[in-house]
């Protein structure tokens, strides 16, 4: 083998649940935690030798650069370099796609890669009483190496329309899904519900999920006063979880550096290819709002860089913000799913059950990964990651066996021309007059009252044009009836679209 080949030989996972916020660890201090569980993993002392610290952009407290904090906290002195993201739930794969040819070129030895988020704790200590988080600060220059597109995920366009955040625009993807199936809204709603009940058990199962508990599909479709709609058709318990004090770290480095330290050969795990690309960057610009090129293509390539096809793999781990996230990827891939076809979707339990710590749940999957391929030598596993609204896509396989020719990282200029290539919509702007609606996405209070909606239309000429709409009766029916191919009439005021009862 050559002696540069990346490898995985350690991954650590940590958790809070603190009665006071007061006592909980900041974000930093959970990561300290879990490398150094990562470390014990490795069953190896390689810790003290990390270079290099990539970190994943951290939402829940400043920190200018994470890494420096973190190799402060470590006491490592043969720090080389630190790196961060940009906002993305793609992002810890990015970084794994990133550092393992620097580990291959020789450029870095041994690396720390990993992620942390309180935002359990954050939330927490708003309420009252309130609590002060008397949690650290730090002078450090910003991070000098940023990896990712820093561009933010909507268009002022978009935004004007109430599609400002995840929770109100993939409910638009979703309905276009359940369009192209020809369910009804009661058909799709249990077709939703059995995919994320299969999410759930998975989770239950996973000594590092929030919530281990196993839901049926009626408990997760059903609103409740405990599992309130939040966005239509989207209640509670489909909605990934950003309330979690979670962290998780990898240890990367080249072969000759773990034979080195000692580490034994079933530790070790390959990540043997990966891709990245981007969809048409606003959603709006997308030729159809319920697939993905990006992950069509980006999924090809790593295939092909492994040397295998979607047949060989054993096990995925799919992004799962939402539902229609995991459905997206299912085409994408050419994946039938459950219950033609058993392999597992997620080996942690998805962003709604296992947690969703922001930029950082794929940083678990691949910890999580990393253990399945160890019980299972020999098998591939595959991690998809995306960010934004399925618009930032990172893909990689993961096995014990290593990769006969090196990692493969396909040149992501090559898969994003290719991307680029496919059809595209302009989005209409301001616009009166009739229109097919495509999707919509409907806002509830939490009193259960449907409050505002945003809906995509098509116009006669194929744009796609957004608008708005409070009128009750409109609500009531786009959460009863599958309005997707119905006439309507739109009207603008110059700068915001209505659609008309």
């Amino acid at each position: 083998m050559d002696p540069r080949t990346p490898v995985i030989v350690g991954v650590g996972q940590a958790q809070q649940r603190p009665v006071d916020p007061a006592d909980a660890l900041e974000p930093i201090a959970l990561l300290e935690r879990a490398a150094h569980t990562a470390d014990s993993d490795a069953q190896a002392s390689i810790l003290d030798t990390v270079d290099t610290i990539a970190v994943v952009s951290i939402v829940s407290w400043p920190y200018p650069d994470p890494g420096a904090v973190l190799a402060r906290r470590l006491g490592l002195r043969g720090l080389r370099r630190t790196m961060t993201t940009t906002v993305g739930g793609n992002s810890p794969q990015l970084l794994v796609n990133t550092v393992a040819p620097m580990i291959e070129r020789g450029d870095a030895d041994v690396v720390l890669l990993g992620g942390a988020e309180c935002m359990h704790t954050r939330w927490n200590a708003r309420r009252e009483p309130k609590s002060w988080l008397a949690w650290s600060t730090s002078t450090d220059p910003p991070c000098p190496v940023v990896i990712g597109d820093d561009r933010p995920g909507n268009s002022d366009y978009e935004l004007a329309h109430g599609a400002a955040a995840p929770v109100q625009v993939y409910p638009l993807l979703e309905t276009a899904r359940r369009a192209s199936t020809g369910r009804s809204v009661d058909a799709h709603q249990v077709a939703l519900s059995e995919l994320w009940s299969r999410f759930s058990t998975v989770a239950a199962t996973n000594p590092h999920a929030w919530s281990r508990e196993a839901r049926t599909p009626e408990e997760i479709r059903t609103v409740t006063a405990d599992n309130r709609m939040v966005v239509f058709p989207y209640p509670k318990r489909m909605c990934a979880n950003i309330a979690v004090d979670q962290a998780a770290a990898l240890l990367l480095c080249s072969y000759e550096a773990a034979r080195a330290a000692g580490v034994s050969e079933d530790r070790l795990v390959f990540p043997r290819s990966s891709a990245d690309a981007h969809d048409h960057y606003f959603f709006t610009e997308r030729e159809r709002l319920d697939a993905s090129p990006a992950i069509a293509l980006a999924g090809r390539a790593a295939l092909d860089g492994a040397g295998i096809g979607i047949d060989d793999v054993a096990r995925f781990d799919l992004y799962s913000c939402f539902p229609v996230a995991v459905e997206i990827a299912l085409d994408a891939l050419g994946l039938a799913g459950p219950p033609g076809d058993e392999r597992p979707l997620t080996v942690t339990g998805g962003l709604g059950f296992a947690g969703g710590p922001v930029n950082n749940y794929p940083t678990h999957a691949i910890a999580t990964m990393v253990g399945a391929c160890r019980e299972d030598p020999g098998s591939v596993g595959f991690v998809s990651a995306l960010g934004w609204y399925s618009t930032k896509h990172s893909v990689g396989c993961y096995s014990t066996t290593p990769p006969t020719t090196g990692f493969a990282r396909t040149d992501p200029a090559r898969t994003q021309a290719a991307v680029d290539a496919t059809p595209r919509r302009e989005p209409a702007g301001p616009y009166t007059g009739p229109a097919t609606l495509e999707a919509s996405s409907v806002g509830f209070d939490r009193d259960g009252t449907p409050s505002a909606a945003t809906v995509s239309v098509l116009t006669p000429d194929g744009r796609r044009a957004l608008a708005m709409t409070r009128d009750a009766p409109t609500l009531a029916g786009l959460t009863t009836e599958p309005w997707e191919g119905r006439s309507v009439q739109v009207h603008t005021d110059g700068t915001t679209n209505v659609l008309r009862p």
